[in-house]
């Protein structure tokens, strides 16, 4: 396995309707510890929603909704949204541990694989 841990997002942006189930999914490369979603809302700072560990276990409770996924397989990681709202509209962020530690600039410096859901 490579050493050097990396993260890509594979879409810049999903367009989906109102009820739609939208799938946003990144490639990992590396050992992993675990995996990390954020959400962002235009003019907000960033907020945790949940991580996935590579044999599946997941942050509890998870958030209405939202449901992290991992395929070990092809290094895949995604974050299924079920039944989208416009609420939903926002910049996801996928990422490695340890992500949301330290000052902003390292934060927002880490924050570089994102998604942009808009409805």
């Amino acid at each position: 396995e490579t050493l050097a841990q990396t993260i890509t997002q594979l879409e810049d942006k999903a367009l989906k309707s109102e009820g739609e189930k939208v799938t946003l999914s990144c490639k990992y490369d590396g050992a992993v510890n675990n995996l990390h979603w954020y959400r962002q809302y235009q003019g907000s700072k960033p907020e945790f929603l949940t991580y996935i560990y590579p044999h599946g276990a997941t942050s509890q409770p998870l958030p209405d909704r939202l449901m992290p996924k991992v395929d070990k397989t092809n290094n895949l990681v995604s974050l299924e949204i079920s039944k989208a709202k416009v609420a939903d509209s926002a910049l996801y962020y996928c990422a490695l541990t340890p992500t949301m530690t330290g000052n902003s600039t390292t934060l927002y410096k880490n924050l570089l694989n994102n998604k942009t859901l808009s409805m």
